[in-house]
């Protein structure tokens, strides 16, 4: 991790410091933004404070001030002065990321709201990260998010954990949102790159916080399972030239054995000790996957089986897309292709270069090599992942 990656992370545990000293979420926010603006053009000349948490806190507050003040001048003369003095390097700030998680999905505010707010002040995506991941324009995401803000202004929130009651009602938002952050860095949508792992250390973290937090939620420690026991694979995903490796075609000597471990555990014992949730179920399937020695030994006549259980418990499109390939690995190519025919009116899905490149997946299983060249050509162009479409224009070359 460099250290830019590393002050990303204290972001949200900064913000968190200055929300539960003066309120003004919306203020705060844009205070720890300048000061992180400070910082990139400082440190890399005067060098990286001992304490960077306890220097941002410091410059954020202090523009806080000014803002609250209004004060031209004071602005000025304080804004020197904060880039002069270091920080009291022995204060300690507690970490308050999991009560900035819950305040950001506070029951005024919509489903998309609560998720588009939680993605930038916790999870640390940018506005453009975000709208890509709603399928939105930025401006459409940026006017989101200040509304957000507003409406918790306006609600009066407080800083402070809800109770257990309200806990409940919020955690399936708080889970999702989670688990959002870490599939964007798991495969980024867009870019060079196609892991960030920022992202998902931040996202196993915050999933840690929150089993630590409600020890016996089933679909908490469903959560952190799938989490850990996808992640294990991050060492295998991505060949030496940055190119996506497939699951099938990984070296299985590189996943992370300790992380497959806990993982097992963790849904193992979540399985047995209550109702089953999506979250729980996913977790399943990786397990299933990750415990196969090699790719030719996987269950997937139990993965198919536990998709299947899926679909009906938390039906979306995804899950039918993922049903398909486990139906064409047990009972081939034609079914799995008519699965995907029920999905091409879907609007939520139908756009999408996933659903595009499953199709040539299995127009290739099922020997028409031709169409599964146009597809991959198709799902290279509509992906915005510069990883991804080396590999579906190399899928498709392989076949001419």
């Amino acid at each position: 991790m460099t250290g830019w990656q590393a002050v990303r992370r204290l972001v949200p545990e900064v913000l968190g410091v200055l929300v539960r000293r003066y309120g003004l979420f919306d203020a705060c926010e844009d205070a720890v933004q300048e000061a992180l603006v400070a910082a990139s053009v400082q440190w890399p000349v005067e060098g990286w404070p001992e304490n960077p948490r306890a220097w941002l806190v410091t410059v954020a507050s202090r523009r806080l001030a000014d803002q609250v003040r209004s004060d031209a001048a004071r602005r000025r003369r304080e804004e020197a002065d904060a880039l002069r003095t270091p920080p009291a390097g022995g204060e300690v700030y507690p970490d308050d990321t999991l009560t900035l998680l819950f305040l950001c999905c506070h029951p005024v505010l919509t489903p998309p709201s609560q998720i588009a707010l939680t993605l930038r002040a916790v999870g640390g995506l940018s506005t453009a990260e975000i709208a890509r991941a709603f399928l939105v324009p930025e401006a459409t995401m940026a006017q989101r998010i200040s509304r957000a803000k507003q409406r918790i202004k306006a609600a009066g929130a407080g800083f402070a954990l809800p109770p257990p009651a309200e806990q409940a009602a919020r955690l399936g938002v708080v889970l999702h949102v989670i688990y959002l952050v870490f599939n964007e860095g798991y495969t980024a949508t867009s870019g060079t790159r196609l892991v960030r792992a920022d992202l998902t250390a931040e996202a196993i973290r915050l999933a840690r916080e929150l089993h630590r937090l409600v020890p016996a939620d089933g679909e908490v420690a469903g959560l952190l399972a799938l989490l850990l026991l996808t992640d294990a694979r991050r060492g295998a995903r991505t060949a030496a030239d940055g190119s996506l490796v497939p699951l099938g075609e990984q070296d299985r000597t590189l996943w992370d054995a300790d992380a497959i471990a806990e993982g097992v555990a963790l849904v193992t014992g979540a399985l047995a000790s209550g109702p089953v949730g999506p979250y729980q179920l996913q977790a399943a399937i990786a397990a299933v996957h990750d415990e196969a020695a090699t790719a030719d030994v996987t269950d997937w006549r139990q993965i198919l089986a536990l998709y299947t259980v899926l679909e009906r418990v938390a039906p979306n499109p995804a899950v039918t897309l993922n049903r398909a390939v486990a139906v064409a690995e047990v009972h081939g190519p034609a079914p799995a292709l008519a699965l995907l025919d029920t999905l091409s009116a879907d609007e939520r899905i139908a756009g999408s270069h996933h659903l595009v490149s499953v199709r040539a997946h299995l127009l290739e299983l099922a020997g028409d090599h031709d169409a599964a060249r146009a597809g991959y050509q198709e799902a290279a162009r509509r992906t915005t992942s510069e990883p991804e479409r080396r590999h579906l224009l190399g899928r498709a070359a392989r076949l001419a």
